[in-house]
């Protein structure tokens, strides 16, 4: 199954297919902006029962250059069988459209970054007849950005760049310059890229400190992941209170009624817990049911 980091490392690319410009320019290579990007078919497939796809394949047409073929991968640890696929892939293209191919790949890990930039000599040594040889994005060249003005610049790089660093130790300075730039845009542009940040950073502790910070700088976002995140910081909220009110009365609760509360998804329960919080004797009086309404005689 592909995993929400992976989704984002490409689909950005989708989304702002300019981006290529600002990566190339901080990877060191100089690419003309191109004037007009067409979103390729991803279907790699023969027609034979193997099938190869590629994450995301776009077609770049810039203003001095050739147009080329743009081959963007997510790639999350190390694999051998890769440099095979990543060879087909680019020969395949080559061959169908007549094209130069580029593949990038972005990496959330130093490691595996610094494992897939390694050219790879294809051939009997002597004479290696290709040579593979991928242009990387990862934590150990992007940019950190901490600063706003910086980040306002170009918001799909920053955006991309806070994923690639999603482990850094300055993530919390990383995505509040973020959060903060995003603050002025509009909501067509800042929804996605909220969307985005979210999912690349994954199941990381630095995932929840994006949720904190959208609830927070970025409330007035009606996306459906800024209304998931706003719901869940919402809810922590409350629970927290819930408990804290059940603390200063001296109430004891239980590892099991500590739970229910703080895994409590609804706001709905959660307001009527906190309701009955302050006067309860015990975190069952919390819990108790509402009183049933009185039967017609």
């Amino acid at each position: 199954m592909v995993s929400s980091p992976h989704e984002a490392m490409h689909r950005i690319f989708q989304e702002h297919p300019g981006l290529f410009s600002g990566v190339s320019e901080v990877l060191g290579i100089t690419i003309s902006p191109p004037v007009s990007v067409t979103v390729m078919p991803t279907d790699l497939t023969e027609n034979r029962p193997l099938e190869r796809r590629v994450d995301t394949l776009l077609r770049l047409d810039t203003e001095n250059d050739e147009p080329f073929l743009l081959a963007i991968e997510a790639q999350g640890k190390k694999d051998a069988d890769k440099p095979a696929s990543w060879a087909y892939y680019l020969s395949y293209l080559y061959t169908k459209f007549r094209l130069p191919p580029l593949l990038l790949v972005v990496c959330q890990d130093r490691a595996t970054a610094e494992w897939a930039s390694r050219r790879v000599q294809i051939g009997p040594r002597q004479w290696p007849a290709l040579t593979l040889h991928p242009l990387v994005a990862g934590p150990h060249n992007m940019p950190v950005i901490t600063d706003v003005a910086e980040a306002r610049k170009d918001l799909a790089l920053t955006t991309l760049a806070a994923i690639t660093h999603a482990a850094d130790p300055d993530i919390g300075a990383i995505l509040k310059t973020l959060s903060t730039a995003l603050r002025d845009v509009p909501e067509n542009i800042a929804d996605p890229l909220v969307e985005l940040t979210a999912q690349g950073l994954g199941n990381r502790p630095a995932a929840q400190q994006w949720r904190n910070l959208v609830a927070v700088d970025l409330s007035f976002y009606k996306s459906f992941m800024a209304e998931e995140i706003r719901d869940e910081g919402r809810t922590e909220g409350i629970a927290q209170g819930i408990l804290l009110f059940l603390a200063q009365a001296g109430v004891d609760v239980s590892d099991e009624a500590r739970e229910r509360i703080t895994t409590c998804g609804d706001l709905d329960t959660l307001n009527r817990w906190l309701l009955r919080a302050p006067t309860a004797r015990s975190a069952e009086d919390v819990f108790a049911e509402e009183q049933a309404a009185p039967q017609p005689k």
